[in-house]
């Protein structure tokens, strides 16, 4: 993982307008290369200082340098040593074993590196792989959210995850 590059951009809108990758997530597949500059431009420059401010970090191929989606990571503003992650990839990234390894490392950061007590993810309960990856990892879903999220024009049922330090390490 590292953080995004003009370069980066091109691949980064194809996988956003892809319909199977946006269907969980919070943009539309019009997503344009005027979106992604914008993305760019707004990415924080040490969002660990900046509490509440997701930060996009690129998951590249360990080879080519190619993208193949991103991790994110946010330190909740009002909670302690608290954070919360998010992950996407490309449809041809999906089931390689890709998102575990991303994930994993960032988490791993997060409680090594940035002193977080606590990491959290949320997903949609249709999103079965994400659920199935969190497992993996060692996160417990705490709970389910019967449709309490709006979202693109319905209700949304939600799962959250969480992990402690004491259980990551």
């Amino acid at each position: 993982m590292r953080p995004f590059r003009v370069e980066d951009l091109q691949t980064f809108v194809a996988y956003r307008r892809d319909p199977a990758v946006a269907r969980y997530q919070g943009w539309e597949t019009t997503y344009s290369m005027a979106d992604a500059a914008r993305f760019l431009a707004a990415q924080p420059t040490n969002p660990f200082r900046q509490r509440g401010e997701w930060l996009q970090l690129a998951v590249v191929d360990r080879d080519t340098r190619g993208l193949l989606g991103d991790c994110a990571p946010q330190v909740i503003a009002d909670q302690p040593a608290t954070a919360e992650i998010g992950v996407t990839l490309a449809t041809s990234s999906q089931g390689k074993g890709v998102a575990r390894e991303a994930v994993a490392g960032l988490v791993s950061v997060l409680v090594q590196q940035h002193g977080m007590h606590r990491v959290v993810a949320q997903a949609d309960e249709r999103n079965c792989p994400v659920h199935r990856l969190l497992k993996r990892l060692g996160f417990r879903c705490e709970g389910r959210l019967v449709e309490a999220d709006w979202f693109k024009g319905e209700w949304h049922t939600l799962r959250i995850y969480a992990v402690l330090e004491s259980e990551w390490r």
